[in-house]
């Protein structure tokens, strides 16, 4: 009897990106920076199998065209929370003006996804961006294909320090507690109500460092178990601008 032959299979893993970080950041830090502070709808992320759709209160300003901001090319006449925009600035969350629609296209394209869908409506009373899922995600979710990694974790960086409120928000607090106190991450993740610091929480503090707003209680020793953190005058002088009133 013919014995048969042990042929060899190669199996491949195809990695796949959902939701491009850079097109979430992007969306995120939109509706924190354009949102109206004076209206209490928060910023809401909502993601599904098929998209992730952040929604923010109002809309762009009226000078903003719906098929201008599908090409990448809306240009506001006028910018609210200027103020806020600044600190992302300082945080390296945005880059400047009129360039994060096009950072979301680009980032989407280059992963291989649908492109983005903006939405508002004629009174400009809200701004919807959805970002369709990636069809082989879909299509995993769906029939469990084998061979195929989903990589479905990039959110969390961001959507964490959104789901309770905004990004901004968060270092807003952290800053009010450093007013009167010395603070340790763990102390912060506490009054945050976060049972330990967060990758978030870290990443937050460490760029407040670098641009200034807080400092180490213990500069030669970083890594030191017993470091605290302190505000500087720049983050006193910030936190006094922006509690006269967002703009």
């Amino acid at each position: 009897m013919k014995r048969s032959s042990n042929i060899p299979i190669e199996l491949k893993a195809t990695r796949v990106v959902n939701f491009p970080y850079e097109a979430i950041e992007e969306a995120v830090v939109n509706a924190v920076y354009h949102r109206s502070y004076e209206e209490r709808e928060p910023v809401e992320v909502r993601i599904t199998r098929d998209d992730m759709v952040v929604l923010s209160y109002p809309g762009p300003d009226r000078s903003v065209r719906l098929e201008q901001l599908r090409i990448g090319r809306a240009m506001p006449r006028r910018y609210r929370n200027r103020r806020i925009g600044e600190f992302l600035k300082e945080l390296d969350l945005t880059e400047g003006r009129a360039t994060g629609i096009p950072k979301i296209l680009r980032a989407m394209k280059e992963n291989g996804s649908p492109s983005p869908e903006f939405e508002f409506d004629e009174d400009h009373s809200y701004f919807l961006v959805r970002l369709p899922a990636h069809p082989e995600a879909r299509h995993t979710t769906e029939e469990s294909a084998p061979g195929l990694e989903v990589k479905s974790g990039v959110v969390s960086g961001v959507v964490s320090g959104v789901v309770s409120g905004v990004v901004s928000e968060m270092a807003i607090l952290i800053l009010n507690d450093l007013r009167e106190n010395e603070l340790g991450k763990k102390e912060m993740a506490k009054r945050l109500g976060k049972p330990k610091p967060t990758r978030y929480l870290n990443d937050l503090v460490r760029k407040m460092v670098a641009n200034g707003f807080i400092e180490f209680t213990i500069p030669d020793k970083p890594t030191s178990r017993l470091q605290k953190y302190r505000l500087t005058h720049k983050g006193r002088a910030w936190l006094d601008t922006i509690q006269e009133g967002v703009t």
